[in-house]
């Protein structure tokens, strides 16, 4: 977890103040625990409580990007 904050927040962003340094970490966790892909149980993100259904893949043309930390991460999204 230490790791993946580093490589994925830290080295990548800047903090100008102390409200800024509380914020962004803040924000890197709600999208951790909801959105990033994970690579344990069965690729569930932690806060998704519900059990995996079955989604089709959608063609790229129903799709839309939704940003996540202030645009520093953009993960596909159904339209």
């Amino acid at each position: 977890m230490i790791r993946t904050i580093r490589e994925e927040l830290l080295d990548q962003v800047l903090f100008w103040n102390q409200l800024d340094l509380e914020r962004k970490p803040s924000a890197f966790r709600i999208y951790y625990n909801r959105d990033r892909v994970h690579s344990g149980i069965d690729g569930i993100p932690p806060d998704d409580k519900r059990e995996q259904q079955y989604q089709p893949t959608l063609p790229l043309s129903q799709h839309r990007w939704q940003l996540h930390c202030g645009g520093l991460f953009e993960l596909p999204t159904a339209a």
